[in-house]
């Protein structure tokens, strides 16, 4: 029993486990909020989208010598202003200025990695390097997550209103502008602080799959925030454990762990609305 409890507890007692547990454990905490909002507005790809635009941002910091954290926020911006200006602008649709900007964006930024002989590898802007987490890192994470996550409560009605209808948040006098571009600088935030955890291609994950879930189990957007960050801080904590153990990655682990989440919770949905439909008819008969 100590042997089992021993090696139970083992990832615990590595110092580089506990960093990696701590960043994505912060992070999550914002995005599962923000993924809730994400989903009820319809912004999923916006997500995707900021995500793959920080990567020149990232190699453009490199090269002047800023913090790439920096970088990765300013790309971000540029990205989602940059979208909104041309959707408002044009007679193309929002998802389709969006597939257009990000893809150009993504393509600059490895174009420019490729160019510049860059000490940080390739994989781990992509897909994260939570292993290799030192004070700095947990310390500006933890930073962005808490303004992110205090936005996030305080204005949650306001954004909730906002989501579901712009126009009548506008009539009842809500800053509409201010909560829209709110929303862009927060989104643009996480990502940043998502960048060591899991990368920006993953980020996407963390982004879109607790809101989804939360979507499949409640109608309640207070109850659904609860289950979006059960569902992140669940699936972070379960990943990185695993990942330990069938010596994996821990950022594509967790994502692994959602994208299971999701699929038994479609099912179970799928499974409760057949009961309801079958004693429907029964009911009627």
């Amino acid at each position: 029993m100590s042997d089992f409890w021993m090696m139970a507890t083992f990832p615990f007692q590595l110092d580089f486990m506990l960093k990696a547990f701590a960043i994505t454990l912060m992070v999550s905490v914002p995005m599962a909020l923000l993924s809730c909002l994400l989903v009820l507005k319809g912004w999923s790809l916006m997500g995707d989208a900021v995500s793959h635009a920080v990567l020149p941002g990232v190699v453009l910091a490199y090269m002047i010598g800023l913090p790439l954290g920096l970088g990765a926020f300013v790309a971000g911006m540029v990205c989602a202003l940059s979208t909104g200006f041309l959707a408002e602008n044009s007679r193309v649709k929002e998802d389709t200025v969006l597939g257009i900007v990000f893809s150009g964006m993504f393509g600059l930024g490895l174009v420019l990695y490729v160019k510049v002989h860059s000490a940080v590898h390739l994989d781990h802007i992509l897909f994260g390097d939570m292993l290799g987490i030192n004070g700095g890192d947990l310390i500006e994470a933890g930073l962005i997550a808490l303004a992110a996550t205090a936005f996030l409560v305080l204005k949650r009605k306001d954004l909730l209103v906002h989501a579901f209808d712009e126009q009548h948040a506008r009539a009842i006098g809500l800053p509409t502008k201010m909560l829209h571009y709110g929303l862009l600088i927060v989104l643009s935030l996480t990502v940043v602080a998502a960048l060591k955890a899991v990368g920006i291609i993953l980020s996407v994950a963390l982004l879109v799959a607790p809101g989804a879930i939360a979507f499949l189990w409640t109608r309640q957007f207070s109850t659904m925030l609860l289950v979006a960050l059960a569902v992140a801080t669940g699936s972070t904590l379960v990943g990185i454990y695993a990942s330990f153990y069938i010596d994996s990655a821990p950022a594509p682990t967790i994502v692994l762990v959602m994208t299971l989440a999701f699929i038994a919770s479609f099912v179970r949905t799928m499974l409760v609305a057949g009961r309801r439909a079958r004693q429907a008819v029964s009911t009627s008969q």
